[in-house]
């Protein structure tokens, strides 16, 4: 399936159906009287939260979503049926934006979550809601009231515990396809990931989601290379692992270069927890590897792991360690409150 996790669609709920002007017609009444129901109240339109779903491809395809409007009065005063409401079905993890794409309407986090973005038009009422003493027989009725019309922005942020890092060809892809059952595209060219891959990784008997983003370059929080539009997949994870190239001539320059961009992008995504290690260390003799891993410690401020994704050495331990904040940032969400489903019934989001 292929992914994508932008996109912008068209919303309209439905309009109230018209009242009706009728008069009650029997034998022996000269003088029925009006008897003209109400129309009926147009279907609203609600986004819910899936988790079955990972990409956003299929509102490439299906870009306009519009609810059926109510059905119109009838006489004997009946009320014209209802509008059917429509859902639209999104991947847990999904933004939606208004149309300039900075206004957050919504975050769509948790499954089964469900919003009312657009409120069908109310049913205009029937002649006979127009009685008065000094009008018996009213010949009017309300037409019904249109509904909403917005375009909307929705943006997927992978939900994932690790977020991997690191420049292109770094090796990020094989770590994971070494880690998880994921099998994305590997080879030895920069930009081989254009798309955000997801790999489970067992640690412990402890189940942890790894998302694989494209390399970044320098510039990448302003949009060069693949760009900012990766960087929000990793707003999420509860920590990161940052893949140094051992074969690169400056491995500590190649980790300040990212950390400058990941800073530049957002600062509370920079503060997350970050594990560092060396990778393709399999290509370098052991004084090579001691010398860089010493610079790398000494620009990163910590300890540096040293490993081959490829050999699968030194693999299991950096999930280890990154598996330990993991472990205690879930402990802290499983003491918070649950969030309450989101559902506005009566009131939708407007942008006045």
């Amino acid at each position: 399936m292929k992914f994508l996790d932008q996109a912008k669609i068209f919303i309209k709920s439905g309009d109230g159906g018209a009242g009706c002007v009728s008069f009650r017609r029997e034998k022996y009444i000269e003088f029925g009287g009006p008897n003209g129901g109400d129309g009926g109240k147009g279907g609203s339109v609600y986004f819910e939260a899936v988790p079955n779903l990972n990409t956003l491809i299929d509102f490439r395809y299906h870009q306009h979503f519009k609810a059926p409007k109510g059905h119109n009065g009838m006489g004997a005063d009946k009320t014209g049926p209802k509008g059917e409401d429509i859902v639209v079905k999104v991947p847990v993890g999904t933004e939606i934006l208004a149309d300039d794409q900075e206004t957050l309407i919504v975050d769509m986090v948790e499954p089964g979550q469900k919003f009312l973005i657009a409120k069908g038009g109310d049913g205009g009422r029937g002649n006979t809601q127009f009685k008065t003493a000094t009008n018996q027989a009213p010949r009017y009725a309300e037409p019904g009231w249109p509904g909403q019309e917005i375009w909307v922005w929705l943006r997927l942020k992978v939900i994932a515990d690790v977020g991997l890092l690191g420049m292109p060809n770094a090796g990020k892809s094989t770590f994971l396809s070494v880690v998880t059952k994921a099998r994305p595209k590997i080879a030895d060219y920069p930009f081989t990931t254009i798309h955000p891959n997801l790999g489970v990784a067992w640690v412990d008997g402890y189940e942890m989601v790894l998302a694989d983003i494209p390399g970044l370059i320098e510039g990448a929080h302003e949009g060069t290379g693949l760009g900012d539009r990766f960087l929000k997949h990793i707003e999420r994870c509860y920590a990161l692992l940052h893949l140094v190239d051992a074969t690169l001539d400056d491995v500590a320059g190649a980790y300040k270069s990212i950390r400058r961009e990941l800073e530049l992008y957002d600062a509370v995504t920079a503060a997350k927890p970050e594990v560092v290690a060396l990778n393709k260390c399999d290509a370098l003799t052991e004084k090579e590897i001691a010398e860089k891993q010493r610079q790398l410690e000494k620009a990163a401020g910590k300890k540096v792991f040293v490993m081959s994704a490829i050999a699968k050495k030194g693999v299991w331990e950096c999930l280890r360690e990154v598996s330990r904040y993991i472990t205690r940032d879930r402990a802290q969400q499983e003491e918070l409150p649950i969030t309450k489903q989101i559902e506005a019934a009566d009131k939708p989001w407007s942008p006045v």
